[in-house]
This record gives structure tokens, C-alpha cells and sequence, in this order.
């Protein structure tokens, strides 16, 4: 592995810009997205790299949540029925008491042609302009690059051709970002993984999980070389399909001599609880008799990696919303132990919301974007206090 050297630059920033988001069994609903002029933003951001660890900086993190379903939304922006994002959302998320947001990006449907790959401008404005809007509010932000599965496959077959865009793609984004400060955070891959290939989602086989490291690697490297602020900047690598399971987080390797290195963990536990599986074995209530599930999780997090000198972030986690609405009673019960349990080996969490708290494929909202109000007052200020 190339070792990274360290340097330290601050430059200045005449940047502005911003973008669009969704999940992996999200379902796309109709509609086109309008045409946005990107506010003009005149704040001067020239970022403070304070030089800190990754451990260091990440402990900084508390609640989090995700923008999802919007800029990595196939189609656009609004395509999979969220509004356009205002500064007044993420003003509310920030008011509330959050400190970190997550903003998944789909790059690679905004891209044009081998071998530059180059992102729309427009596109690529728009994201900075909402990165702008949480930078504004001292939030920590996370920019990713995420549904990309249909190109960024990792397998021997497809690994060349996806390493040429991912590494293109990458060296715009870094260098459009390059003069922010270290509140900005790069997530190199979300749930990389063959679809439908064996193992999908527990760890894939040993070819996808050294295709995974391959393109850990080149995003590292790839951030690094840009110079500048990225040459410390924190980067996130994560596991195949972000999976938390042993043969996956200890098949993860890491660059050497880099001390601003993370791992992305996602970590919907338990499957039963978190998600309408429609199975005999979903769960409705939490009770405490599947603690140890969630303590297991976290457990493995701390001696394969934590304790290791690998801080973790959950950059996705939640519960679906179950009927009753008006009655967010279980979610809170399980969030407390799940949360409780995280900080206390120091891992933040990022909340997974794609807008949807009654209709649409997969309820994990709980904020009202379209009103600018939360669904859930009770789950919002269970993360916040818990964090705090």
C-alpha cells in the first residue's frame, strides 16, 4: 500500500456549490426536477485543519442525521419525492441540536463520457451549495459517493473500468472542496458490493472484499494527492456492502502512517425491529430480550477497530416507523440502548431519513421537510440528549 505523507496547508476558498440523494431498497417516485439557479453564497469558508487525529475528530461528532433520498436520488434531486433542500432545513436540523450530517451523492449519473468522467457543473454547485448551508451552522458534513452499484462493481471482471471513474469522479470532488476545513468529511464508497452476488449482504467473497480494499485505497490515495486541506483531511473507508460482520471489518486493509482515517459502518440492528420485513419474526416491541443483539454489534466494533486505533461511524442506522404513527414509544426504547450503547465505546451514529414517515417504500423519516418540522420531536431529542 502507498504510504501517505503528511502535510498541513491552509489555503483559501473562493468555492460554492452543492447537489442530490436515496437507499438500497428505496422505492423512486414520479416526478422532474426543477431547474435551480444556486444561491450566491459570499461567506468566506477557508477552513481551519487543526491536524487532529481521526480518533480525535471523530470524537468531536454527536447526533446525526442523513439527508437521504435527495441528491443520491436516480433522476435528480427531487425525483424521488423530497423538495429541493433550503437553508431553512437544515437550519431546523442544526437548531435541534445536531451536529453532524451525512449527504449521500450519486456522482456517477451526472458524469459524462470516459476517460474525464466530468461531473455537471450545475450538479456539482448545487451539492457545495447545501454542504455550504450545514458548514454555515458548524455542522460536521459527510459528502459520499452512493448508489453507484451498477458501474462501481467490484468484482475482477469490472474492477478496471470501475477504478477509472471512481478515481476521476473522486478528483473532482476533492478538488472542488479542497480549501474547507475539517468539518468536511469524505465517505469513499456506500455499500460496495456485486449485486445479487453471493453473500451480498454478510461479507461478500474474498475477490469482492480485495476489490473493495482496491477501491478503499485509490480513494485515499486519490483525496491525498489533490493536496492541500485533503492531505489531512478525515476519509472514510468502509467494509464490502459497509457490513458489519467479522469476515468483513477484518478483511478491511488501511494505508499505512495516515492518522485521519475512519471507518463507515451501517447497522440497521435488528433487522426485525428496524425494518418491515413482513416475516413471523419482525418485531413490533422492544422489550430488552434482544439487547444482547445490539451489544454484540458494537462489541465487535470496538476490539476489531475501536481499540485498534480505527474509529467507527455508523453513518446509517434507524428504525422504520411502524404503526401506530402518534406513538414512537418502541422506536425510543430500542434507539436509547442502541445509542447509549455506541457512545459508550465512541462511536457516533448517523440517523437514516429518506423523507418517508408514512408513505413511500421504507418510513425512516423523522423530519417533515416539506412543513421544516420533525415528525418525531420524541426520536430527534432522544438523539440529541443522549449525545450530549
Amino acid at each position: 500500500m502507498k504510504t501517505f505523507k503528511k502535510l498541513l496547508c491552509v489555503g483559501l476558498s473562493t468555492l460554492m456549490i452543492l447537489a442530490s440523494g436515496c437507499d438500497k431498497n428505496d422505492t423512486p417516485s414520479k416526478g422532474t426536477e426543477e431547474t435551480k439557479k444556486p444561491e450566491v453564497v459570499t461567506p468566506d469558508r477557508t477552513g481551519e485543519m487543526r491536524d487532529l487525529t481521526a480518533a480525535e475528530l471523530v470524537a468531536e461528532m454527536k447526533g446525526g442525521w442523513n439527508l437521504g433520498n435527495t441528491f443520491d436520488s436516480i433522476g435528480g434531486e427531487t425525483a424521488w419525492g423530497n423538495p429541493a433542500t433550503t437553508k431553512e432545513m437544515i437550519d431546523a436540523i442544526a437548531d435541534k441540536g445536531f451536529n453532524t450530517i451525512r449527504i449521500p451523492v450519486t456522482w456517477g449519473q451526472f458524469t459524462g463520457a470516459a476517460p474525464d468522467y466530468t461531473i455537471k457543473t450545475e450538479f456539482l454547485d448545487r451539492v457545495q451549495e447545501v454542504v455550504n448551508y450545514a458548514i454555515d451552522n458548524d455542522m460536521y458534513v459527510i459528502v459520499n459517493s452512493h448508489h453507484e452499484e451498477d458501474w462501481r462493481i467490484p468484482d475482477n471482471e469490472h474492477i478496471e473500468e470501475a477504478s477509472e471513474k471512481h478515481i476521476a469522479i473522486w478528483t473532482q470532488v476533492a478538488e472542488r472542496f479542497i480549501d474547507y476545513g475539517d468539518h468536511l468529511i469524505f465517505e469513499g464508497l456506500n455499500e460496495p458490493r456485486v449485486k445479487g452476488g453471493t453473500n451480498e449482504w454478510n461479507g461478500g467473497t474474498e475477490e469482492g472484499r480485495e476489490c473493495v480494499n482496491r477501491l478503499n485505497h485509490e480513494f485515499v490515495e486519490t483525496v491525498r494527492e489533490t493536496g492541500g486541506n485533503n492531505e489531512t483531511r478525515l476519509l472514510l473507508i468502509t467494509s464490502f456492502a459497509a457490513t458489519s460482520t467479522y469476515n468483513a471489518i477484518t478483511a478491511v486493509t488501511f494505508p499505512e502512517n495516515d492518522e485521519h482515517i475512519g471507518m463507515s459502518i451501517h447497522a440497521y440492528t435488528p433487522y426485525a425491529f428496524t425494518y418491515s420485513p413482513g416475516q413471523s419474526w419482525e418485531l413490533f416491541k422492544w422489550d430488552g430480550t434482544k439487547n444482547y443483539e445490539i451489544d454484540n454489534l458494537f462489541n465487535s466494533l470496538k476490539g476489531n477497530l475501536v481499540d485498534k486505533g480505527i474509529p467507527v461511524i455508523i453513518t446509517e442506522y434507524g428504525a422504520v416507523n411502524k404503526v401506530p404513527y402518534d406513538d414512537d414509544t418502541e422506536v425510543v426504547n430500542w434507539l436509547t440502548h442502541y445509542l447509549t450503547t455506541a457512545k459508550s465505546v465512541g462511536i457516533p451514529c448517523i440517523w437514516w431519513d429518506n423523507g418517508y414517515y408514512t408513505n413511500g417504500n421504507e418510513n425512516f423519516g423523522i423530519f417533515d421537510r416539506n412543513n421544516v418540522k420533525w415528525f418525531s420531536d420524541e426520536i430527534a431529542d432522544t438523539i440529541v440528549g443522549i449525545y450530549k
